[in-house]
């Protein structure tokens, strides 16, 4: 598998849980927020050998939890599943962050149980991907994906990037919306070097005080990170 980054160690990745974290290389978006922009194409040499990441799991076996696979888009490798399979064979949790843009291939990871926790990100509402990504995916695999998880039995999340000049509080309703209920994250945008898009803005405290107030009635599940 193409591993671009590794941190040994991480109290925030997995809820609950002491775990590493693994950056795969190569997504099939270019959202214009990514902090991992460095991650997005698959020309990046400079790659971990898998045995290293192996070799330090066996290492700390009672001392991690779990292991969380982020990218990139972790989806879009061809051996995700052998080498999740591997990690839980060592007896370890997995949590994997994706697009959802590969239903097939969560489905299968669920349906296997090689799985401990999953995050979603949803954009955008569904129709209006390109203003955030770049590109159109198609609606129906992302559905899929929510659907799936919405009816799985592992812990799970949704979460969205809010973006002042791309998310009004219209379509931050619409896109929870499509979670029903379930666990949701709203997370501040936060600009640095490494975003591609340059003129993108944060909200402030007190907008995302109201933006989570505006929440409470309707989906008294979707949270505001950071406030």
């Amino acid at each position: 598998m193409r591993i671009a980054g590794f941190q040994k160690l991480t109290l925030l990745d997995f809820p609950g849980k002491v775990s590493c974290i693994l950056f795969t290389q190569g997504c099939n978006f270019k959202c214009s927020y990514c902090q991992n922009s460095g991650l997005i194409g698959h020309e990046n040499e400079e790659l971990i050998d898998e045995e290293e990441i192996f070799s330090y799991l066996n290492k700390r076996k009672g001392v991690i939890d779990g292991v969380v696979i982020s990218g990139g888009e972790p989806t879009v490798q061809a051996d995700l599943t052998r080498f999740i399979r591997r990690v839980k064979d060592m007896g370890f949790l997995v949590k994997l962050d994706t697009n959802g843009s590969n239903p097939d291939i969560l489905e299968e990871l669920l349906n296997d149980n090689l799985l401990d926790y999953v995050a979603m990100d949803i954009k955008n509402p569904l129709p209006l991907y390109k203003e955030v990504c770049c590109i159109s995916p198609k609606v129906d695999k992302l559905k899929r994906s929510i659907e799936l998880l919405k009816n799985c039995s592992i812990d799970h999340e949704f979460r969205t990037t809010i973006i002042k000049n791309i998310h009004d509080i219209d379509k931050i309703f619409e896109i929870c919306e499509y979670v029903d209920g379930n666990k949701m994250y709203l997370q501040n945008f936060e600009q640095s070097e490494n975003v591609l898009g340059k003129n993108l803005e944060s909200f402030s405290k007190e907008e995302l005080l109201d933006i989570q107030k505006k929440m409470k009635g309707k989906y008294p599940n979707v949270k505001v990170r950071g406030i």
